[in-house]
């Protein structure tokens, strides 16, 4: 259920709020959105995925001593890998999202990540039968 939520609040953020931003142009309707919000998904999935396996390397490379600047860099990274994934994902299907430059793609990555905290485990709680 949280899943279709958060699919659904994606694409509604991409249809009304991302094409307010100026440098983001959104061409099509709620499934063209739907199927972007899915692909974005994907793409956050795999830079989270890849952004663990350096993190990891490199601290068992270092003795643990890169986590000296890996803790710090995460809470930029916060905001840097859905920033990063919505760029990825504007190069996947360009006919349908396009972001001119990293400005715009970090301020409408700001909505998607809001998206993804509401719909969090942290914040969402199911029933277990």
């Amino acid at each position: 259920m949280r899943l279709i939520i958060r699919l659904l609040l994606s694409a509604l953020a991409f249809t009304s709020i991302l094409p307010l931003i100026p440098g983001i142009q959104f061409h099509g309707g709620f499934m063209t959105a739907l199927l972007l919000s899915i692909v974005f998904g994907l793409m956050l999935w795999a830079v989270e995925v890849l952004a663990l396996a350096i993190a990891a390397i490199w601290t068992i490379g270092s003795f643990g001593l890169a986590l000296l600047w890996l803790i710090p860099l995460w809470v930029v990274g916060f905001w840097l890998l859905p920033c990063l994934s919505l760029m990825l994902t504007a190069s996947v299907l360009p006919q349908f999202l396009s972001i001119s430059g990293f400005i715009p793609a970090a301020l409408a990555a700001f909505p998607l990540l809001c998206v993804g905290l509401l719909t969090s485990k942290v914040f969402w709680t199911e029933k277990k039968s």
